[in-house]
């Protein structure tokens, strides 16, 4: 359900699950958290992606019911991405919904689909988003576009995205790989204290 690659320095996780929108399960972000903290030791670059047509609908349904809507893994997840001293890179092959946020917030870039949609519906849901999302959104869009996600409950399209800053590159689904191999390419060419060395400059 998520498939890990390593090829030296250019780690890739990707969530597998398309019959269910890439919905992720409990046992699903364990796997997430303990490569993206792997990473952070060996990684150059950390990329994100998902198969098929939707990066992730957030929660599995019968677990969020159950319980994973507001469990901590959520933010363990994004904690360890955003702690990973490499290049992190979130490859959004389709729509970005919920709970999913959080690991994409937290990644240095964002490339998205034109098809892709942006929504996190907490307000309608009953539930508080992670603890660190409010925070990285109103970071990359600011404070009223942030509060037009998660209060107006406003699903965001990948042009909307792209204008306001939540995505750093907009590319179709056949060019994606090569836009994220042309982001990478500085990162896997230095060394890995040098590329933990910069990113610590941009904390």
């Amino acid at each position: 359900m998520i498939r890990l690659a390593r090829s030296g320095g250019f780690w890739t996780a990707t969530i597998d699950r398309p019959d269910k929108a890439n919905s992720l399960t409990g046992e699903m972000l364990e796997t997430l958290v303990g490569f993206a903290e792997a990473a952070a030791g060996e990684a150059r670059v950390l990329v994100i992606t998902g198969a098929g047509k939707v990066f992730s609908a957030g929660a599995d349904l019968d677990e969020a019911r159950a319980g994973l809507a507001t469990s901590p893994v959520w933010e363990r997840l994004s904690g360890a991405i955003a702690a990973a001293p490499c290049l992190t890179i979130a490859a959004l092959n389709g729509t970005l919904a919920g709970g999913a946020f959080g690991m994409a917030l937290a990644c240095d870039l964002r490339v998205a689909v034109p098809e892709a949609k942006f929504f996190y519906p907490v307000m309608r849901l009953g539930f508080l988003p992670q603890p660190s999302d409010p925070g990285r959104l109103s970071a990359l869009v600011g404070p009223a576009r942030a509060k037009m996600i998660l209060m107006a409950g406003q699903k965001i399209t990948a042009d909307e995205a792209l204008a306001w800053g939540l995505v750093d590159r907009v590319a179709p689904g056949a060019d994606l790989a090569g836009v994220i191999d042309a982001l990478a390419a500085d990162a896997l060419g230095a060394a890995p204290a040098h590329v933990a060395a910069i990113k610590a400059l941009l904390s």
